[in-house]
Order: C-alpha cells, then structure tokens, then sequence
C-alpha cells in the first residue's frame, strides 16, 4: 500500500488503476520508461498494467510477473480487433488512467470516445527537443483537447506542450530508474580490458551523433590504445548504420571499437564499464544517463536536454557542447588517466540519481499531478 502526504494531508492511492501504453517494447527510453512505471507501480496501487500495441521486443522480459500485460499485435490504426481487445481490458481491469507514452496516445483518446469515464495522461519523451522548430503539432493538437495530463521529460517539450497543445495540466516529470529493472541475467561479455571501457548505451540513430564518438576514439585511441569503446543500442541496417560502420573500417577502429546491438542485460553490462558517455546532438531526458548514475560511472555528456540539470560540470560529471572534439577528448584523457576522479565524479553522480531521479522521487509528484493536487 502507497500512502503519500501531500500539504500534511494523507492521500491514499491503493485503489487506483493505471495501465501504462506503448507502441513497442524495443529498446528506447519511451519504452523503458513506460516498464518503468508499470513495474515501479506495481507495489503501491490496486492495479498496474502495460500493454505493447504495435510490436514486442527484449524489454518483455522485464516487465514483473505482477505487472498485467497484453500484446495487442495491431497492424496498422485501423485495426478494429486490437482496438476493442484495448477496450476490453480496460474496462475488464476497471483502468482509471491510460497512460499513453508518445505516439500511443492516438489509440488511448479513441478508447475514451467510447469508454468516457478512462482518464488519458499522455508522456512526452520527444528525443529531437533541441529542434523543436521542426516539429508539427498536426493530430496531436486535436487529440490534446481529451488529455487529462500532459507529462513532458525536460522543460523545453513542457513549453512546447504549452504553447501548442489544448491541455491545462502540462508538467515536467522527469525520467527515472528502478536498479532493480536494469538487474537482468548476466549475458554479455564485453571485450577489451577490465577497467579500461567506455561505454555508450545509445541506439544506432542519427540524433545520438556516433560520427562525433568515432572522432573522439580515433583521437584517443592514439594516445591509449589499451582503451576500447562499447556500443549498445539498436542497429536499425539503415543508412546510418552502414555509413557508421564503413566509417569505423575506414578509421581501423575495429579492434578498440565495438557494436555490440540491442543488449537485455544493460546492469551486467556497466559493472564491466569503466566510464559513460553521451555525444548526443538532442535530448530529453536521457535514461542512459540515469542508468550510468545509479552504477556509479563517471559521465561526460553534451550539454543536451535535462543533461545539464543533472550533471554539474566537474562536480558529478563533466559537460561538452555538441562536436566539440578538442574538449571532449581532453576531458576523457582526464578520465583514463585519474582513477581518483572518476571514483569521485561517479559516486556523486550516483548520490544524485538515488535522491532525485528513483522511482520513490518520482511518483509522489506523479500521484499529486494525475489527481489534480
């Protein structure tokens, strides 16, 4: 039983009902987050649910066994079967909140239409939040009118929300990790030397800026050739994907970096890291940051999204701006060379996580928010 105290009043929400709704459970921080929330509800309300609309993925094996989960399988939005499967377990479990992470929400208002008494809570992890200008509100503006909540990963898409959305409650709610849903089966062996390993938990996508990390390592490979570089994320065998590799071949980067793909075992995997880092171009809220936090690496980021609201430059970490190779290999040379530092810099980033950006942080905010307080 979750019991909250709000303004010396105690509000209890052990008979609320929310199911959170994702299009997939590929790797992705919308997806780990939507788990996130199902599994870190789980324990303190009446009832948690996920549901995959589109697609499954390795994030599935996840999801706790308390967790109720369903897989609709719909094959494009017109797909009358798996909206009125939608339906029904919404109204078989009784949901109070359909929680709808990015472009899920599309499903989550049709199934208010026909079932008013759902509320719908819609989650905003746009990732392209340094480029807003290009972004088109188009459906969405419509569809805001029947959210109940807005819930955006960093300040810059709550303004946005604000500005061009038809919803009163817009609030930033930022990103957390549970360390017990990042524990998973010890699986992956990463190559190169015990502590001389740089990770980067980022998938294959042009916004993650790998081009910007292949300059990096090129420069400090030269200088520390024992050191390697971890690449986990998701090869999507686009465009981007072979331009990085060709790219990688061209640099004879093959022996100091590694693509390693889509991992389940991200905990296993930075135990065996050294240092975290982020190169990218945008941002919300990266999940990657928090899950190097709660680990206790030592980060460098770009200055990207929420980063800089997490990271107090030589303090926690150590912030970059975008494509600045000269800082950025100078501040990671500072890393590999002072043991020192990286135990210092990782334990208060640590601190940080574990106080502000856990699931117990989160939520009270979260229950004061869906309820109007």
């Amino acid at each position: 039983m979750f019991t909250l105290k709000l303004s010396g009043i105690e509000t209890n929400y052990q008979n609320t009902r929310i199911v959170q709704l994702i299009d997939s459970l590929e790797p992705g921080g919308a997806e780990r987050m939507a788990v996130n929330y199902a599994n870190g509800l789980s324990n303190k309300i009446a009832f948690s649910g996920l549901i995959a609309t589109r697609k499954e993925g390795v994030l599935k094996e996840q999801i706790e066994k308390v967790v109720q989960y369903s897989f609709l399988n719909k094959k494009n939005n017109y797909d009358v079967r798996a909206f009125f499967k939608l339906r029904t377990f919404c109204i078989k479990h009784k949901v109070q909140f359909i929680h709808a992470h990015s472009s899920s929400f599309f499903w989550a208002v049709l199934v208010k239409l026909t079932y008013p008494k759902v509320k719908v809570v819609w989650h905003d992890h746009y990732g392209n939040s340094e480029f807003l200008n290009e972004r088109s509100s188009g459906v969405l503006s419509i569809f805001s009118y029947f959210f109940s909540n807005i819930f955006a990963v960093n300040e810059q898409l709550t303004k946005w929300s604000v500005n061009k959305l038809n919803c009163d409650k817009v609030s930033y709610l930022p990103n957390f990790v549970i360390e017990e849903d990042i524990l998973s089966n010890a699986s992956t062996e990463l190559l190169g030397k015990e502590d001389k390993r740089i990770v980067l938990l980022a998938n294959l996508r042009p916004q993650k800026n790998h081009f910007f990390l292949l300059k990096i390592a090129e420069n400090i490979v030269q200088k520390y050739p024992d050191w390697t570089f971890h690449l986990i994320g998701k090869d999507f065998q686009d465009e981007y994907s072979s331009q990085l590799k060709q790219k990688i071949n061209e640099l004879n980067l093959h022996t100091n970096l590694f693509l390693y793909g889509t991992k389940e075992d991200i905990s296993n995997i930075l135990k065996q890291s050294t240092i975290g880092i982020l190169t990218s171009k945008s941002e919300g809220l990266p999940v990657a940051l928090l899950e190097y936090g709660i680990h206790g690496l030592p980060v460098i980021s770009t200055t990207v999204g929420e980063i800089p609201k997490i990271i107090k430059n030589n303090d926690n970490g150590i912030l970059v701006e975008v494509d600045d190779i000269s800082k950025f290999v100078s501040s990671l040379s500072t890393l590999i060379e002072d043991n020192n530092l990286r135990v210092t810099l990782g334990g208060n980033l640590k601190v940080t996580i574990e106080n502000h950006y856990t699931d117990n942080a989160v939520f009270k905010k979260y229950f004061s928010l869906i309820n109007g307080n």
